[in-house]
């Protein structure tokens, strides 16, 4: 039985994958507050669902009272990390990076309080250190302290060197300057755990290692596991996109809809991860079988929604979901884009409204969409490729568009 809350009730919900010294941090936990970090490059202007295990898991530090810092990668991002990618990202402006970082600042507002208290979490860059350093200072201060014999062991690396895409001397740099952090974290905020997901596993070893070596102070690293479906999709991704965190980019009534489509293996897990209801109530929704798993889904969707844009939205996505699924209802709360009235005296393909409202990726995946028989316009089957979308179409100010039973949208002429 581990002895501080914040790493039993972590591991209790499934974050923990691998800690390089279990007992020792527990310790640490159970002395007093942690101050723990984790990075986010800068490579778009949101983060998406597929980072939410890592802000679910500094939220869960600040409940128990610990200190959480979400470092700003204003500097790495000039790099880009190479970690199980098929090849190099492409190199951003630091424009394209500064601009990026304004958004994503935005995504961790509903999750995690920030300020001057003893718990509240920082936001620090590390461009504010990196951009000093001069090239012969770190190869001496810090590169003599790194194997290339270890770090080609590193599974990201391995795995870029045996693809037809090698690995860059520039990518190489990364894992150096993710240790250089933890250590600079270190002696100006005394944090004392890096954590990231289990691809950071060698960079975050490499950066205990580097504290160790330079400064004789004992750090820990903690990964959490990469989360996939139950049927092995990617996290954060689906047909139509990655499941963004804010509105501007996914509407909450969207993003309740992802959660809503949970797979039914997934619905525990997902509700010990991502909200933060009891583990008792969550072990009861999870014993739930048949129908009534449905009814544990749209918890989970009104839950993680939420917590993510307001209690007011979640709940006003879960009814809008309601009428629309259960009363067959076009309600005008639904996602909803505007075409130019003009265009309906000729029609408007619906194939390329399909793609402009976001319920296909593409015209191939519309036209398939339509052969599948998945497509429907004002609740009735689309069969015609061709078919346009006329003024006769338009109901009460809006026609609806509906991509199986559980997407939809309106369109409304203006």
């Amino acid at each position: 039985m581990l002895r501080s809350e914040f790493l039993n009730e972590a591991t209790e919900r499934g974050f923990v994958f691998q800690c390089t010294d279990t007992e020792a941090l527990d310790a640490a936990f159970a002395a007093g507050p942690v101050a723990g970090y984790i990075g986010f490059d800068c490579t778009a202007d949101s983060l998406h669902v597929g980072s939410l295990v890592q802000i679910m898991l500094l939220r869960l530090m600040q409940r128990f009272g610990h200190k959480p810092i979400t470092l700003m990668g204003g500097g790495t991002t000039r790099i880009g990390d190479p970690s199980f990618r098929d090849e190099a990202r492409q190199l951003l402006s630091d424009e394209q990076i500064a601009a990026n970082m304004q958004g994503i600042k935005r995504c961790f507002a509903p999750f995690i309080r920030f300020g001057d208290g003893a718990s509240d979490a920082l936001m620090p860059n590390n461009a504010d250190w990196l951009d000093q350093l001069s090239y012969i200072q770190l190869l001496r201060e810090v590169g003599v302290h790194f194997s290339v014999n270890r770090m080609l062991s590193f599974d990201s690396v391995r795995t870029r060197l045996e693809r037809e895409q090698g690995l860059t001397f520039l990518e190489f740099n990364y894992s150096i300057l993710q240790s250089y952090d933890f250590r600079e974290l270190n002696r100006r905020h005394n944090v004392v755990l890096q954590m990231g997901g289990s691809d950071q596993w060698g960079n975050i070893v490499s950066g205990v290692d580097l504290v160790r070596r330079t400064d004789s102070r004992q750090v820990f690293g903690l990964t959490t596991p990469l989360i996939a479906t139950a049927s092995g999709a990617k996290m954060g991704k689906t047909a139509s996109g990655a499941v963004w965190l804010t509105a501007d980019k996914r509407s909450p009534y969207d993003y309740w809809q992802f959660w809503r489509n949970t797979e039914d293996a997934d619905v525990g897990r997902f509700l010990r991860l991502f909200t933060d209801m009891p583990l008792s109530e969550i072990a009861r929704l999870e014993a739930l079988g048949g129908a009534e798993i449905n009814e544990a889904k749209k918890i989970l969707a009104t839950e993680a929604t939420a917590l993510a844009h307001g209690r007011e939205n979640a709940e006003q996505a879960a009814e809008t979901a309601r009428r629309a699924f259960e009363e067959g209802e076009a309600d005008a709360n639904l996602p909803s884009i505007t075409i130019p009235a003009a265009e309906l005296v000729v029609g408007i393909s619906i194939i390329r409204l399909f793609v402009e409202a976001g319920l296909a990726t593409s015209n191939g995946e519309a036209r398939r969409l339509i052969r599948g028989g998945g497509a429907r316009l004002n609740d009735t089957p689309i069969s015609d490729e061709a078919m346009l979308l006329t003024q006769h179409h338009i109901i009460d100010g809006a026609a609806k568009l509906s991509a199986g039973r559980k997407n939809h949208r309106l369109v409304k002429p203006v």
